[in-house]
This record gives C-alpha cells, structure tokens and sequence, in this order.
C-alpha cells in the first residue's frame, strides 16, 4: 500500500503530460503517457524503467513547451513570467517524480534490484 501512495506524484505526472498531448492532437503520445501511466501498476522492473524513460522525456517535453511559449510572448510583448513559472513548476513536478523511484517501497513494488543485493547468477 505504501508504494502505491508513493506512486502519486509521478501519476499526477504523467497525467499532466497526456493532457498537454491531447491538448495539442498529439494521440499517439497521449497514448503512449497514458500506457506509462498504467505501466506503474505493472510489478515488473522494465516498467519501472519504462515510466522512468517517459517521465524523464516528460521533463524535456515541459521544458521545450516552456521556451517556445516564452519565446512566442515575448515576441508578441505579451506577459510571459506567469506562464514561465507555472510550466517550470510542472517541469520540476515530472523531475522531482523521478526521485519516488528510489523509494524502498517502491523499489520492492517494481522488483528492482539494489547495490546491496546479492548478484544473480
């Protein structure tokens, strides 16, 4: 139970990322967001790794959309500086979901191995 509650933020993240998808017709990546999300549930290391990856390209996507919007209103003289701080904070959200992973709990969930494990043979 202590994972799933852990799970939240990046949830939440990755939620926030196939709503920017769709809000721009891209189907296919909100649906490929979507898949990462449902991917959370899935106890397997490789979807660990796999929401990871999606989270982390969720990062540079906020990132890319910060600066092309930020650029656009500046150059149209429109105010900018409430649109940089709420996608930066939607950015820092995605990166700071990265950091459940290193959780205990969550590390169990997913069947991740730690440095302290013994190696498999």
């Amino acid at each position: 139970m202590k994972s799933v509650l852990r799970l939240v933020l990046p949830a939440v993240a990755l939620a926030l990322l196939a709503a920017h998808f769709l809000r721009g017709s891209e189907l296919a990546l909100a649906s490929a967001a979507v898949l990462a999300l449902a991917l959370l549930f899935l106890p397997r290391p490789w979807a660990a790794r796999t929401a990871q990856a999606a989270l982390g390209l969720g990062v540079i996507e906020w990132l890319r959309t910060l600066a092309a919007l930020v650029a656009q209103r500046i150059s149209s003289g429109e105010p900018w500086l409430r649109l940089a701080a709420i996608l930066g904070a939607v950015a820092l959200l995605t990166a700071l979901s990265l950091v459940v992973f290193r959780a205990a709990p969550v590390r169990a969930h997913f069947r991740l191995r730690t440095a302290d494990d013994p190696q498999r043979t």
